[in-house]
């Protein structure tokens, strides 16, 4: 399903990066949706998907939160073959406690910007430093791979923020994830900071991007652009507050757009989307680009003529509905033109004439001006009342 070409055109450069790949924190921080709980089956569930699609890492969840939290942490880490990651603070239980359960990865944090480390931690610049390099140090001696994370990096004082990047690769920290915690990051202010980062340290870089302002997936793909190697993602954008980077926006981005083969069989996206709608509780908007229920859809006259005759008239082109396990829809509705119609009498089994075309598309407009919904049997009902034949009827009568 991959290998659409790129459509040449203003925007046909593709070269801006050679490979990204696929962090999914869905059953971490997209949890922290306020009123988000997933049981141990649906962890289970959502991350064996994610594996089997081929997901780099999964962030299983937070191992010293409870014992029903450590055990699914534990047992997705024996049950799948992606890298599985448990996060912890820089304190020696949740250390503990994440190294205990088995994961091949432990994501450390500390707050660094000056407003978390005075009236959140309660501490001083130097000993977050301190405790950064103890716990990365602890993690590393366990022979895991660690990821330190500064939080709140976008709102940290440049320099500091730098001499703590360099104390932790120092002591050895496989990965450095720059979160921008508070979703204040634009494009090409967090490009810069990827950049600079990486001028800092020999340790692979990472990002996590919140979506405050609607710039997540943007900044996520900006981080990759700067040359950090991998970004942390969730399933249908659900995560704190306005959430986070999508990870069907930005596999399919990367796919698409950058024509950069991210590994990821996407061809399942739907489906994981529609199970984590469902296991999260939260419902995914019908603009919701990829996944969606109108991502794929069209009820303009003008766009369904036109997708109709070829997809690509009022679509991407270079990223189908099959790309993502979806299927195109044509609605029925205000805005339904004759294409449409047709087409869609003609599925039904009708045989309309021109004429009779144009007296059902009247119905349908009118109907769907009142705000209602145009359902196939509001459509069968139109046309019987316009007298459109079956197709069966109509070869008879023919014969």
């Amino acid at each position: 399903m991959r290998g659409v070409e790129f459509f040449q055109g203003t925007l046909d450069s593709t070269d801006e990066i050679e490979s990204a790949r696929v962090f999914d924190t869905t059953l971490r921080d997209g949890e922290q949706s306020p009123g988000t709980s997933f049981s141990y089956d649906d962890k289970r569930q959502i991350a064996s998907i994610l594996d089997e699609m081929g997901t780099h890492v999964i962030e299983a969840g937070f191992p010293v939160n409870s014992d029903a939290e450590f055990e699914a942490v534990r047992d997705i880490a024996s049950a799948t073959s992606s890298t599985t990651c448990g996060l912890a603070r820089v304190v020696d239980k949740d250390i503990e406690a994440a190294l205990d359960s088995g994961v091949e990865m432990v994501h450390t944090f500390v707050s660094t910007s000056d407003v978390q480390i005075e009236d959140s931690m309660h501490a001083t610049r130097e000993e977050v430093v301190q405790r950064a390099v103890e716990s990365v140090e602890r993690i590393k001696d366990a022979g895991v791979t660690c990821m330190f994370s500064p939080m709140d990096a976008t709102r940290t004082d440049e320099e500091f923020l730098i001499d703590v990047i360099e104390a932790v690769t120092e002591a050895g920290t496989d990965w450095i994830n720059i979160p921008d915690t508070c979703g204040v990051a634009t494009p090409t202010r967090f490009r810069a900071m990827i950049e600079k980062v990486c001028a800092h340290t020999d340790a692979q870089v990472d990002v996590h991007t919140h979506d405050d302002f609607g710039l997540a997936t943007a900044n996520a793909l900006a981080g990759i652009e700067a040359g950090a190697a991998q970004a942390q993602v969730s399933v249908n954008s659900i995560g704190e507050r306005a959430g986070n980077a999508a990870y069907e926006e930005y596999v399919m981005a990367v796919e698409s757009l950058y024509q950069t083969d991210t590994g990821i069989d996407t061809t399942r996206i739907t489906e994981l989307s529609n199970v984590v709608e469902e296991k999260s509780g939260m419902d995914t908007p019908g603009n919701k680009p990829v996944v969606g229920a109108n991502a794929f859809s069209h009820e303009s006259g003008i766009h369904a003529a036109g997708v109709i005759e070829n997809s690509d008239t009022f679509e991407p082109g270079v990223m189908t509905p099959e790309m993502v396990g979806a299927q195109r829809r044509l609605v029925m509705g205000k805005h339904t033109g004759t294409h449409s119609v047709r087409e869609r009498l003609v599925e039904c089994g009708f045989a309309p004439t021109d004429e009779q075309v144009r007296a059902v598309t009247r119905r349908v407009k009118d109907y769907g001006a009142e705000k209602r919904r145009v359902t196939v049997d509001d459509l069968e009902r139109f046309a019987t009342e316009a007298g459109v034949e079956r197709q069966q009827d109509h070869e008879e009568v023919r014969a």
